[in-house]
């Protein structure tokens, strides 16, 4: 059976073309428009994804969209608000200004330098009337009861305006690109829970979903086994975690939506304790659920960010959502007794988190999905609807997009004007440029799908430096507070990072965080983030052989088996998908070296400068 999933289109819009369960090419919008979380109809990925797989609209069985219909999800969210504003006149939480002194106290005093921040201590700069008006939004009861039902009240309003635009989008680019056959719509929740389940290849496992919004819910448990997925439980939006970590996210001056990886990065450099009695005081966990107290409320973020330092605000947020996270998990792992979890969904992006949920004692194993934001949720929808039946073997890569022939690649070389060579032993070639302290992108194979370079469009870079950080990031126009995250031999999984077992396939796909070894710390510093953990990707031969063969080549010359690994492309730009545009980006990224297909490029204007920055 022959299906073409379509994900929500209200941004990350992408295509999947799944055949019985399998997924035979799945990319986002913004490859192809080059424009960040393209949203809309992904005319451009439908296209390529038909081209690539050789299909005709004629041979696809149906379409699958991961929302209901409009006037569905608008029954569900109005439902919603309905049971939220009886949550909000009946919770009774603890005296926000007694926590809020405690808080105070508990602000260390700090000298040593934040890379990103002016200063360790540094706070959301905004006027006296901005924090007079967010004291009392976010302080006095009657009236930030009335912020978060207003901040409610608008949302459904912008909610229910979205799904009607995205429906009539949906139904129209179908319509352009000639489609006239089947739709099929699937409740969000279950798409996320199908991704997961279904490429984990666990026949019995527990599919936990977490994010911002879908079909009335903000998360879900299901009971998954032979191929069929029961749902046991619902969290009710807008009981969000998502939404919780979307509104700090923004009050700490950041891209909700985006950049929810900075705050994972900065919370490492700020003590939560805190701040996270007063969010912990707002949120109402009972059994296998939990509430949000005024979760619309985005003036409360915005006065913790303006009265606080902003390591600490995050150093909470991040801290809360781990500790409820957990709670939740935990207690449908004890309740069902199921020692496999699978997650997906926006908030599953947090890799801190997933470490949390993987570290629940009764959890033995753990998969998370690549694409576990709204992008993946077409090939969830997809494969709900075409599989087969029974258990079928887990993924064993994401490198579901387009591929480029040597002749592609030579002509873009050649329309550059760009020299290049096609050395006799590439891999140690490569090894040995990297060794010596050079920067080298590599374009190859199959593009990644999902948010993670996993190799085929990366830089790589040794990580032996943990000045790297600082001028790599500023040469790539980038302002991160994440360590760049490395990619390690997966037979070298044990000696780099503890506790692994169990979460070595997920790791193949850069989704978790683990404590480092002592080697790893000594070795790859750069790598390594403040707290002692890093973000790998574990890499098998045959999983990607002229990658793994670099890596091996490396180990060989330093001793080391972990090198950087970040996604080829520039700041706020989506990562780079035909060799047109890996060149722009080794060009405008002054990259000293380029690896693409059988080729090797050294930058034109690199000259005789030393390697390195």
């Amino acid at each position: 059976m022959k299906v073409i999933g379509i994900s929500p289109l209200d941004k990350d819009a992408t295509v999947a073309l799944v055949e019985d369960g399998r997924i035979v090419f799945a990319a986002g919008e913004e490859r192809y428009s080059r424009l960040k979380q393209q949203d809309g109809f992904p005319a451009l990925s439908l296209a390529a994804g038909l081209e690539y797989a050789g299909w005709s609209l004629d041979d696809v069985d149906l379409v699958v969209y991961p929302f209901l219909e409009a006037d569905k999800e608008e029954e569900k969210f109005d439902a919603n608000l309905a049971e939220e504003n009886r949550f909000l006149d009946s919770y009774e939480p603890q005296a926000l200004d007694e926590l809020l002194a405690a808080a105070d106290a508990r602000v260390p005093e700090r000298t040593e330098t934040v890379h990103g921040l002016d200063n360790p201590n540094e706070k959301l700069e905004k006027s006296i009337l901005h924090k007079v008006f967010y004291s009392l939004a976010a302080k006095q009861p009657s009236l930030s009861k009335r912020f978060a039902k207003a901040g409610s009240r608008q949302w459904q309003e912008e909610a229910r305006t979205s799904h009607r635009r995205w429906q009539s989008e949906l139904e129209s680019g179908l319509r352009k690109a000639g489609y006239s056959g089947a739709v099929r719509r699937l409740e969000h929740h279950a798409s996320h829970a199908a991704n997961s389940y279904y490429a984990s290849g666990f026949n019995r496992a527990l599919c936990i979903t977490l994010d911002g919004y879908g079909t009335g819910l903000a998360g879900s448990v299901s009971l998954a086994e032979d191929g069929k997925i029961k749902r046991l439980h619902g969290v009710s939006y807008p009981n969000s975690l998502g939404t919780m970590y979307e509104h700090v996210t923004s009050s700490l001056g950041y891209k909700p939506g985006r950049h929810e990886g900075k705050i994972v990065g900065l919370a490492a450099f700020g003590d939560p304790a805190v701040l996270a009695d007063v969010l912990l005081s707002r949120i109402d966990q009972h059994g296998g659920d939990f509430g949000i107290y005024q979760s619309n409320n985005i003036y409360f973020s915005r006065y913790l960010a303006a009265r606080y330092p902003k390591i600490d605000v995050a150093a909470a947020y991040q801290y809360v959502l781990e500790v409820v996270a957990k709670d939740f998990v935990a207690h449908w792992v004890r309740e069902t007794g199921v020692d496999a979890v699978v997650l997906s969904g926006g908030v599953t992006a947090n890799v801190k988190l997933n470490q949390r949920i993987f570290e629940i004692p009764e959890v033995k194993e753990i998969f998370v999905y690549p694409n576990m934001g709204d992008g993946g949720c077409g090939t969830g929808a997809a494969m709900h609807f075409s599989w087969p039946g029974g258990t079928l073997p887990s993924i064993t890569n994401s490198y579901y997009g387009p591929d480029y022939s040597d002749e592609d690649i030579e002509s873009a070389l050649n329309d550059a004007k760009l020299s290049f060579d096609q050395p006799e032993n590439y891999a140690a070639t490569v090894a040995a440029l990297i060794h010596e302290g050079n920067v080298v992108a590599r374009f190859d194979g199959r593009m990644e799908y999902g948010p993670r370079a996993l190799g085929n469009r990366s830089i790589m870079y040794h990580a032996r430096e943990p000045e790297v950080n600082q001028w790599l990031n500023k040469r790539l126009g980038r302002t991160e507070f994440m360590p760049f995250a490395p990619v390690t031999l997966y037979e070298a999984a044990e000696e780099c990072y503890l506790n692994i077992e169990g979460a070595k396939h997920t790791a193949e796909f850069m989704t978790i965080t683990f404590d480092c070894s002592e080697q790893m710390k000594r070795d790859c510093p750069a790598a390594v983030h403040v707290d002692g953990t890093a973000r790998p990707q574990l890499i098998r031969r045959e999983v990607n052989q002229g990658y793994y063969d670099i890596l091996k080549e490396y180990e060989n010359l330093s001793g080391i088996s972990s090198l950087i690994n970040t996604s080829f492309n520039m700041h706020e730009e989506p990562i780079v998908r035909s060799p047109a545009d890996a060149i722009r980006a080794f060009l405008a990224g002054g990259i000293e070296w380029l690896a693409i297909g059988p080729y090797l490029v050294e930058h034109p204007d690199r000259g005789d400068k030393p390697a390195g920055h």
